[in-house]
């Protein structure tokens, strides 16, 4: 599965799901930034969608940031798609830049390899290195209540300092 997710990465046409082109999505993009996006980017749909619908019901309010869940490979087998990053990042971005929360492995690698051409395409995005669920929320909550992208990164990057005792 590495070697797929990386492959794929890097040779879009491989792809199960057709690629946008770039300046579509830069032309779709709002005039004006909106809040932070947020991408989960997990091994498994389920698993991506789950953190997704926790982290916006901890939010607390009906005006959650945007939070695009890729998990999973288009077919629905655990796995990674690069395609599928592409089209959440595009799902998420609002112009002030998009945070990519990754659970391990080829997910890490893939969105790594992924990173220069999601800027290109959509501004800042960044990795977050953090814990999955506690990240992810973290940094939901952030970018709902308004923060910039340094914002959003350093609360879901702090959230690997969490004690539970």
């Amino acid at each position: 599965m590495l070697v797929t997710a990386l492959y794929e990465a890097t040779d879009p046409e491989l792809c199960a799901v057709e690629p946008e082109p770039l300046a579509v999505a830069k032309q779709e993009r709002p005039k004006e930034p909106g809040r932070v996006g947020l991408v989960l980017v997990s091994h498994s749909r389920e698993v991506a969608t789950a953190t997704g619908a926790l982290a916006k019901a901890l939010v607390g309010t009906g005006d959650p940031a945007p939070v695009a869940p890729a998990g999973g490979l288009p077919d629905g087998r655990t796995g990674t798609s690069a395609e599928l990053v592409r089209k959440a990042v595009r799902a998420a971005d609002q112009g002030a830049g998009v945070v990519v929360v990754c659970d391990m492995g080829s997910a890490v690698l893939t969105v790594r390899e992924l990173l220069p051409e999601l800027g290109e395409a959509h501004g800042e995005v960044h990795i977050a290195d953090t814990p999955f669920v506690e990240g992810a929320v973290a940094a939901a909550v952030t970018a709902s209540a308004g923060g910039d992208l340094a914002a959003v990164l350093a609360a879901a990057e702090d959230a690997r300092t969490y004690r539970k005792l």
